[in-house]
């Protein structure tokens, strides 16, 4: 038996926790560089308020209508989450992580201590107490179940946000309710292609031939029929599979038109990018640089991506950085207003199994394992208390724009509430 539980509006609910005063009230937060909105409050859908409205065009219906605009907040809804997901895995057997706000839970056996529905309201009470978030909790005998269950008590408010799908009646029920877009792996281009087969509800996908299924579409699809079905196709994934590309790229907050200053962010990207690569315990050989301008606009156009191939597998960043800085240099063109850049990394090999060339001239640094382990463990009590001199200064006109940012309250001491 599987549990998906769900937090309500997650990044909008992370900001009324330690805004008590907010509650009720309609809020959005808006993507990097406070460019559109990306999470909407149940007041704030109400209103009508689209995800992807750009903010400088709503910002005076913002202002008319009361609205409380926020830009991410990534590293207070990172913690928060952390949280609950603990909690989470600690009420049940097994847990799977399936992203910042959802989590797939092991709950065989749990019946026949407690009703479903009371566990339910149990979970949904602990991390409402332990977190001041509120989830919605679902059922089912496989996880495609689970995650209409999950819907069901998210949509239906009189479920108390808690919907167990035991029940083959119950199932089938809820299946004729829900249109075959909503399930859970199906996407637009495989809904238009059921709808012209006549499959337009979960029901009737789930009683389709099975053979037919097979023929039309592919094995995911078939998967999914079997799942509503009370099938068990796909199983707990307690550790994800490491990644096999790494991309960190952002918008700058102000054009960029020198070198220096995109040198700067090519550093930071690098780094930030090595980073996510030693915590999957992987080394890469491929790293490639982009930069771009923007895509709209009456201002000359230009984008480029160049790669570079190390001569043995890496994590060390000074060679990550060293590789995307020779990337960039082949590639900047003087003259543009640019926007966007990014690294990527690929073609990973796991550390320690990773075979190197012992004729090659070029060799990985001496003690470079255990500078990177040190930097990381320093950093990780804080990210950036040791940085690269060529990310420059913090404050540089190209950093992100989070002119709306609320304060990290969970992790950084001054911003602790104050109880006056």
């Amino acid at each position: 038996m599987f549990a998906l539980a769900d937090a309500n509006n997650f990044y909008a609910s992370c900001e009324t926790v330690f805004r008590p005063d907010l509650r009720g009230k309609p809020i959005v937060v808006v993507s990097n560089n406070d460019g559109c909105v990306i999470a909407r409050s149940a007041e704030a859908k109400r209103l009508g308020i689209k995800m992807a409205a750009p903010l400088f065009l709503n910002e005076r219906f913002f202002r008319q209508n009361g609205v409380h605009v926020f830009s991410s907040n990534y590293e207070l809804y990172g913690d928060m989450s952390a949280r609950m997901m603990a909690i989470l895995g600690e009420m049940a057997a097994g847990q799977e992580v399936y992203s910042i706000d959802e989590s797939f839970l092991d709950v065989t056996g749990i019946d026949s201590l407690i009703p479903l529905e009371a566990f339910g309201q149990q979970m949904r009470e602990r991390i409402r107490r332990e977190t001041g978030l509120i989830i919605g909790v679902g059922f089912g005998p496989t996880k495609t179940l689970a995650k209409l269950a999950n819907h069901a008590a998210k949509k239906w408010t009189q479920t108390g946000g808690v919907v167990d799908l035991s029940s083959k009646i119950r199932q089938r029920k809820l299946l004729h309710l829900i249109d075959v877009g909503d399930i859970w792996g199906i996407g637009p281009r495989i809904t238009k292609r059921m709808l012209q087969l006549g499959i337009t509800t979960a029901l009737q996908l789930a009683d389709s031939n099975i053979s037919m299924i097979r023929k039309n579409f592919d094995v995911i699809v078939e998967r999914s029929t079997r799942e509503l079905n009370g099938e068990s196709c796909i199983a707990l994934e307690d550790a994800p599979p490491p990644k096999q590309h790494i991309l960190n790229s952002r918008s700058f907050g102000e054009r960029v038109t020198k070198l220096e200053d995109m040198q700067q962010a090519i550093v930071l990207y690098a780094t930030r990018a090595s980073e996510k690569l030693r915590e999957q315990n992987s080394r890469c050989r491929h790293i490639s640089v982009s930069i771009a301008t923007a895509r709209h606009g009456n201002e000359p156009q230009y984008s480029n991506t160049a790669s570079r191939i190390c001569d043995y597998p890496t994590n060390d960043t000074r060679d990550i950085i060293e590789s995307a800085l020779r990337g960039l240099n082949t590639i900047w063109r003087e003259g543009y207003r640019y926007a966007k850049a990014g690294v990527m990394l690929g073609d990973f090999y796991q550390s320690g199994i990773a075979q190197f060339d012992m004729f090659s001239e070029q060799q990985p640094r001496a003690n470079a394992d255990a500078l990177m382990a040190a930097l990381d463990g320093i950093n990780r009590s804080g990210k950036g208390k040791v940085f690269f001199a060529g990310q420059g200064d913090r404050d540089s006109s190209w950093q992100m724009k989070r002119e709306m940012l609320s304060p990290r309250y969970t992790t950084r001491l001054k911003d602790i509430p104050r109880i006056k």
